[in-house]
């Protein structure tokens, strides 16, 4: 298996001894279904626990050592032969010298507690990321086998009628099953017994798991089908994690972490920039890719994370002697391509590793054999120094025996010999009747079983409702959420037309064109207030809400306006305009004097101000207006007097001197 489970696809059973001991009575187990999103938890007794597994055939079944679910190796065997044909035994603390699990769910970022049901929950999660060593008790052959389905001793027919139907119904659904695996082009091995007309069974050895073999378990009439895996001679384990060829990896740990798979002749084979992949998906990734022979970093001393990764695979470390300058990073870099620097420094650590082992790994490959993998002798070359000569001589010791055979000639024949002929056909018999007993068995076993599945069903119907029950809980959650926020756009849309309706009435007091003003808005006047005195706040206002000719303006801050500023208010034409928080300038007041427009305090009108605009009295308007034109005529009376006076001055100034040139 070197696919991660995921959700819906595959189910990963995690299991602990909750109370008692399988050498014992009753023992119970802690049992954590992790199906890749949730886990579900209970506490289950043996029977029930090899029920379920019978029943929802997960796709891994984990535990942290095998032995708390089998007394012995014959009965971890016998375990092992009981399990589905897709379901994988894992031990995930290791093989023959197995972990601590703390330490392991440590290593790899798994929730860990010490309890039975933490330690569960930490097999299934470790296993589902391919964390373990799986158990195997039998090769990847199986044993088909084809037989009587029933005894040959009775029968409505002669007894040689009903025997010679049997055996050729027996020799019919073996050539149908022989077809069978020639068309799904397995190869297999036949081994046929034959008995008066036909046979009395068929054994075909197949190179292929049972879930591979396009013929499954059947007791049908006059036969049966059998299949059985074929038992190794003892308990392997083997990786989880299918590791490919040795490489060299840079890591780049931070905020954004990088990693550069590199092969043993230079190749960069692969590059990892990710910000949201914790230690343990790294770790994955790299087993996906390869090997490593070699983890690097480009800064010394090498980091933790860098530490934690190369330690997950028992690697040996490589830190530069002082932290690799960035000139040198990217000359070492540039003839590959890279997204981020984070990877070029990841892929620089990961080359300057494998050129400062680069005499070392040659050295090595000239004296490796040729049957010899070369990346085993640099493992432990690099890993643990042993000398090169000493590790090939380790390997090479390990295939070396030879097989010894001797010819042994065939005996002649004998009484003795036709006597074992006769105990034979005797024993077959009796082996017939046994078969018979255990097909009687089967029957029963299979009531059970229809019961079993029955209950199963129903099982998985209640888990099925309270699914439907968190969902429907969730949907309501939902649309009470959605209400809330209903509830308040319906406000904002209430407060949203309020001000419509009091923007329609400023409006349309503004239009004389309207003959339908109610009566109470008669006498009133829409003012448009301008923040500042200036031409941006001029034109803010007039794209806001317009300033048109005759309008009542009213400036909130008059001070600092030049002439520009002046001449653009006078091009609006207001009807007058209102002052507050500071005077004009001079150069403004007579500009808007000399144009006529009336400038009065906005204290003497009582203004109602309706969100952006304004409104007040008629009269008050009317009287700010006849105010400026009282004052207008004493201003112009006072200019004029002002210029009388200049024109006498400058008529005795000349005067007096005429006089003095005479």
């Amino acid at each position: 298996m070197s696919s991660r489970t995921s959700a819906l696809d595959a189910v990963v059973y995690g299991v602990d001894v909750q109370s008692g001991d399988v050498r014992g009575d009753s023992p119970s187990y802690a049992l954590a279904v992790f199906d890749g999103e949730g886990v579900e938890k209970d506490v289950v007794s043996y029977r029930k626990l090899r029920r379920l597994i019978a029943d929802e055939e997960p796709a891994i079944v984990a535990t942290d050592n095998t032995y708390e679910l089998a007394e012995d190796k014959d009965d971890l065997v016998r375990f092992l032969g009981s399990l589905p044909d897709a379901t994988t035994l894992v031990q995930v603390t290791g093989a023959q010298n197995p972990e601590p699990l703390s330490r392991v769910a440590d290593r790899h970022g798994v929730p860990y507690s010490k309890d039975p049901m933490g330690e569960a929950e930490a097999a299934a999660r470790l296993a589902a990321v391919n964390v373990g060593q799986e158990v195997r008790a039998f090769t990847d052959r199986t044993r088909v086998k084809v037989a009587r389905g029933r005894s040959t001793g009775s029968g409505g027919w002669s007894e040689d009628r009903y025997t010679r139907r049997i055996h050729g119904a027996v020799k019919r659904r073996a050539r149908e099953v022989e077809s069978a695996l020639d068309d799904a082009a397995l190869d297999y091995e036949k081994d046929v017994t034959e008995k008066y007309g036909g046979y009395s069974r068929a054994v075909f050895t197949v190179e292929a798991r049972p879930d591979d073999i396009p013929v499954s378990r059947e007791r049908s009439g006059d036969t049966r089908v059998e299949m059985e895996r074929v038992r190794r001679d003892g308990i392997e384990f083997r990786p989880l994690a299918k590791r490919r060829d040795h490489v060299v990896v840079g890591v780049d740990p931070g905020t954004t972490t990088a990693v550069a798979v590199v092969s043993l002749d230079g190749t960069v084979l692969d590059t990892l920039s990710t910000r949201t992949a914790d230690t343990a998906a790294v770790i994955e990734w790299v087993v996906e890719r390869g090997r490593p022979l070699l983890v690097a970093a480009d800064v010394t001393p090498m980091p933790e994370t860098v530490e934690k990764i190369r330690r997950s695979f028992d690697a040996a470390g490589w830190t530069p002697d002082a932290d690799l300058p960035i000139d040198e990073k990217q000359h070492r870099t540039r003839d590959h391509a890279y997204d981020d620097d984070h990877v070029r420094d990841a892929m620089a650590a990961a080359l300057e590793a494998l050129d400062d082992h680069r005499d070392q790994i040659d050295r090595v490959t000239r004296k490796v054999p040729p049957r010899v993998d070369r990346g085993e002798v640099l493992a432990r070359v690099l890993g643990a120094d042993d000398p090169v000569e000493a590790v090939i001589a380790d390997l090479t010791d390990e295939g070396d025996g030879e097989e010894e055979s001797e010819a042994h000639e065939p005996a002649e024949p004998s009484p003795e010999r036709r006597r074992i002929r006769d105990l034979e056909r005797q024993v077959d018999r009796l082996q017939s009747h046994v078969e018979d007993l255990e097909g009687t068995v089967e029957e029963k076993d299979g009531r059970i079983a229809d019961l079993e599945d029955e209950l199963s069903e129903a099982r998985r119907e209640e888990r099925r409702e309270a699914r439907e029950r968190r969902e429907v809980t969730r949907l309501e959650r939902e649309v009470s959420r959605l209400e809330r926020e209903l509830d308040a756009e319906r406000e904002r849309n209430e407060e949203l037309e309020g001000k419509l309706e009091r923007l329609k009435a400023l409006w349309k007091l503004d239009h004389s064109d309207f003959s339908d003003v109610s009566a109470e808005k008669d006498g009133l006047v829409p003012i448009k207030p301008v923040e500042e005195f200036t031409t941006s706040a001029l034109r803010a206002a007039d794209e806001a809400y317009g300033l048109a000719e005759d309008d009542v303006v009213y400036l909130r801050d008059a001070g600092g306006a030049g002439r520009s500023t002046a001449e653009l208010l006078v091009d609006v034409g207001p009807r007058v305009v209102l002052i507050e928080n500071g005077g004009l300038s001079q150069i403004a007041d007579e500009i808007l004097f000399d144009n006529e427009i009336p400038v009065g305090p906005a204290d003497d009108v009582a203004m109602q101000e309706v969100d952006e605009l304004a409104v007040a009295r008629e009269d008050d308007v009317e009287a700010v207006i006849d105010d400026w034109h009282d004052r207008a005529e004493e201003r112009e009376r006072d200019r004029t007097e002002e210029m009388v006076d200049r024109l006498i001055s400058e008529h005795r100034a000349g005067d007096e001197s005429a006089d003095g040139r005479s």
